[in-house]
């Protein structure tokens, strides 16, 4: 099971890195959004699965489930969806401004304008 959960993070993280580094407007958000998820698992998986366990200690209870990760994520996932949001406003106007969606104009486009 750890080994499926690495490689899908592994999976999640190289297919985040690949579309970062495409030209385009939106497959940089997906990137960054995959990206995301993958951090998320990451912070899911460090606090080790414990089934039937209370998240705080209790009397008569001698082992509980890690809280920590769980607000990590939840923490994480506010501060992604945040991020994406002023990414595709920044995108947005970029878009509008220019007429085009290519992150890396060319030098010859620009002194045509």
């Amino acid at each position: 099971m750890e080994a499926l959960v690495a490689s899908a993070i592994g999976v999640m993280t190289a297919a985040g890195i690949y579309l970062i580094l495409r030209l385009r407007v939106f497959p940089v958000v997906l990137g960054m959004t995959m990206l995301s998820y993958a951090v998320n698992v990451f912070l899911f998986a460090t606090g080790r699965l414990a089934v039937n366990m209370p998240p705080i200690l209790q009397e008569g209870v001698s082992t509980y489930t890690d809280p920590i990760p769980q607000a990590l994520v939840l923490t994480a996932i506010v501060i992604s969806f945040g991020m994406t949001s002023v990414t595709v406003m920044l995108a947005l106007g970029a878009f509008i401004e220019a007429g085009d969606d290519y992150i890396d104009l060319d030098d010859d486009k620009e002194k045509q304008d």
